[in-house]
């Protein structure tokens, strides 16, 4: 199995199609203003599925097909809060694999449609992000396909640090930058952890900075503990990183290349994504607005700071449920 490393990583940017790269990435005025320096936003919304998922997704799934691990005849089965099915849906239906995909019975019904519109068969199973993964693991078992887990499969996390790699290029040619630190949000850790390994090899002095929910804080606990920590609930506005049972594979990931991580409320979240929602102007997923939250909750800056705003896929205003059909 590859390793999470620089070099993985550098090697695999060129193998993710062109609608998942180089995405926007600018100092945005209104958050700098706010903020008192320079804050960098990497849009990772501007492709074909509306968050980050798409780069590491198309890896896992082409180097599980290459393998002949999957195919037409031997499908594959995932759980996700939405955007990690929507990935592996699109690289799937490139490759006409047949893909299964366990979400809760809470799951956004706008993630939910998403991935049914790009193929996935969607099954909607118990109250939460891991009773959707142990139905996924029982389907396996049951059907002999292949099961994919987000964080630990190695490609998730290398092409996630990819869009650190766009962001080191751009400093480098003068376009952002060098940031003091660079905030992401963390659910299973495959995000953070494939960024930070970057920046670790190419930046160093930039601080690697993990954000959770309150109500999902289960990664956090886990890395500051050195060690998984179950937690028994996870409900947060956050979807996307409400999870209850760590990854020991991302925690060996952010061992080595986090700096801190941090907890931010409820309420925080939400004031956070309706800031940028107005100020940027995007729309933005609560999970992709925790960023934000706890740089307004940090300690003063003096240089130059970055977020990864990891997902756009939110409900219209008083929109229909699009989850039917």
């Amino acid at each position: 199995m590859v390793a999470v490393t620089a070099e993985a990583i550098h090697a695999a940017y060129a193998r993710i199609p062109a609608a998942f790269r180089d995405t926007p990435q600018y100092v945005a005025e209104p958050l700098s203003e706010r903020l008192g320096v320079p804050v960098m936003v990497k849009v990772e919304t501007a492709n074909p599925i509306g968050c980050f998922k798409g780069r590491g997704t198309w890896l896992a799934v082409n180097e599980l097909a290459a393998a002949g691990e999957v195919g037409e005849s031997r499908g594959l089965v995932v759980a996700s809060a939405g955007n990690f099915g929507q990935g592996v849906a699109y690289a799937s239906r490139e490759l006409g694999i047949p893909l299964v995909v366990f979400a809760a019975a809470t799951a956004s019904p706008v993630k939910v449609a998403a991935m049914r519109r790009l193929g996935a068969e969607v099954r909607l199973v118990g109250e939460d992000f891991d009773a959707a993964g142990a139905a996924a693991a029982t389907h396996v078992a049951e059907s002999g396909w292949r099961l994919l887990v987000d964080g630990q499969d190695p490609w998730t996390t290398i092409g996630a640090g990819t869009m650190a790699l766009e962001l080191t290029d751009a400093v480098e040619a003068g376009d952002l930058p060098a940031l003091e630190a660079l905030y992401v949000p963390v659910g299973d850790g495959a995000l953070i952890g494939g960024i930070g390994t970057w920046l670790r090899h190419a930046a160093p002095e930039t601080r690697v900075i993990g954000i959770q929910a309150s109500e999902a804080p289960a990664v956090t606990l886990s890395w500051r503990a050195g060690h998984p920590i179950e937690t028994e609930r996870a409900e947060t506005v956050a979807d996307g990183l409400a999870a209850r049972v760590p990854l020991p594979e991302a925690l060996e990931v952010m061992r080595s290349s986090v700096d801190e991580m941090m907890l931010v409320e409820e309420d925080a979240i939400l004031n956070a994504q309706a800031e940028l929602s107005t100020a940027l102007p995007l729309a933005v997923e609560a999970s992709a607005a925790v960023g934000w939250a706890a740089m307004r909750a940090a300690a003063a800056h003096t240089g130059a700071v970055g977020l990864i705003l990891t997902g756009g896929n939110v409900p219209p205003p008083g929109g229909p449920d699009v989850s039917a059909g």
